[in-house]
């Protein structure tokens, strides 16, 4: 029955004159061209994203029918076929940010050009670890999507529309199944949550909502770690089961005003307890060796395969938290001291961030 009232709302047509939640709205943009104008280092950095960005406009779409990355090993045609094809992604959203910086039109098209390209193509298989290299796709399209012709808009609907519903029906999410609770979920349900943002489709929103309850309840521990940390003995897993949390609570704070950071499961689990867990690893008060426990076959297979940091006893890297802490300070802007100590120089997009995490421009 799910499925079939699911279905159904493909044949819906969709109101999509809310204003940004994904991406950058029109405070954030403003932001963001204040800073290019006053700030040296972003004026720096803005000069060379024009250079890349300008490329871009002499560039062929190259999407892939089917995203491949899960579960192969690096080297695999497969996978390095996914890797070339996954370019597209930081160039549509280049475009679109390039777009809303100048109102160049030919940014915008071109922009839509890739967009269509992979809406042509491109068919979820309901993996949320491949669907999850959609993001930056899904956030450009948010950028620009009131701004295009009715016949791309409504092949791009369809097309994020489909990969919402392949994750929700997916096999991969049935009862029993470890990929219904571990970091799969958590990628599957910011997927759905940012589709059901850019679409303002709120049944998807609100599945994503009451799933991300009950992911919070199951996957986190109320001592701060985490399912995956436990099967994987890896701070590199834990990151990748919050990454997509955090950036689904940002969602729903922005488009809802709901407060998932600090929400509490009824066994006392929670993100931000999780992100605290993480902290003195972070600033180097403790040390961890990487995977020395795993109970997951793949990782020792990925060891075999000299994959860096995959090896049984790596020290963990402070760095890899960098993705996490700088969407942590939108929730708690204390964690930016730590995040500006590790990172280095900032590109534009990085700039973009930053502005949309410190929340002052929020408002839409």
């Amino acid at each position: 029955m799910r499925k079939f009232v699911f279905a159904l709302l493909l044949l819906i047509p969709y109101s999509i004159t809310k204003a940004q939640i994904v991406s950058l709205n029109e405070g954030e943009i403003k932001a963001l061209k204040v800073e290019i104008e006053n700030s040296p280092p972003a004026k720096k950095a803005y000069l060379a994203f024009q250079k890349s960005v300008s490329v871009y406009l002499n560039d062929l779409p190259n999407p892939i029918d089917t995203i491949r990355t899960e579960g192969l090993l690096k080297g695999d045609p497969r996978k390095e076929k996914t890797k070339l094809a996954l370019a597209d992604m930081n160039k549509m959203f280049a475009l679109a940010i390039q777009y809303r910086l100048t109102n160049d039109q030919i940014f915008l098209n071109k922009c839509v050009k890739f967009l269509s390209a992979w809406a042509k193509i491109n068919h979820s298989n309901g993996d949320p670890i491949d669907d999850t290299n959609l993001d930056k796709a899904i956030e450009a399209y948010d950028l620009i999507k009131t701004e295009i012709p009715i016949a791309e808009q409504r092949m791009i609907n369809n097309w994020l529309t489909e990969t919402a519903l392949a994750e929700i029906n997916s096999k991969r999410m049935k009862p029993g199944k470890g990929t219904a609770i571990n970091n799969w979920n958590a990628h599957r349900l910011k997927e759905v949550g940012e589709i059901g943002y850019v679409l303002n489709n709120r049944e998807f929103i609100t599945w994503a909502i009451e799933n991300l309850k009950s992911h919070i309840n199951i996957n986190l521990y109320p001592d701060g770690t985490s399912l995956d940390f436990k099967q994987r003995d890896a701070m590199h897993y834990h990151l990748y089961d919050l990454e997509p949390l955090l950036k689904l609570a940002i969602m729903i704070n922005r488009g809802e005003g709901n407060n998932f950071y600090t929400y509490q499961s009824s066994k006392g689990s929670s993100i931000k307890k999780s992100v605290d867990w993480l902290l003195p690893y972070v600033k180097g008060e403790k040390q961890h060796e990487e995977y020395v426990n795993t109970t997951v076959k793949f990782d020792r297979e990925r060891a075999k395969n000299n994959e860096p940091g995959f090896a049984p006893g790596t020290m963990f890297d402070p760095k890899l938290a960098l993705p996490l802490l700088k969407t942590a300070v939108y929730f708690d802007p204390s964690l930016a001291e730590i995040y500006k100590g590790l990172k280095g120089s900032d590109n534009i997009l990085g700039v973009a961030d930053q502005i949309k995490n410190e929340k002052r421009y929020s408002s839409n």
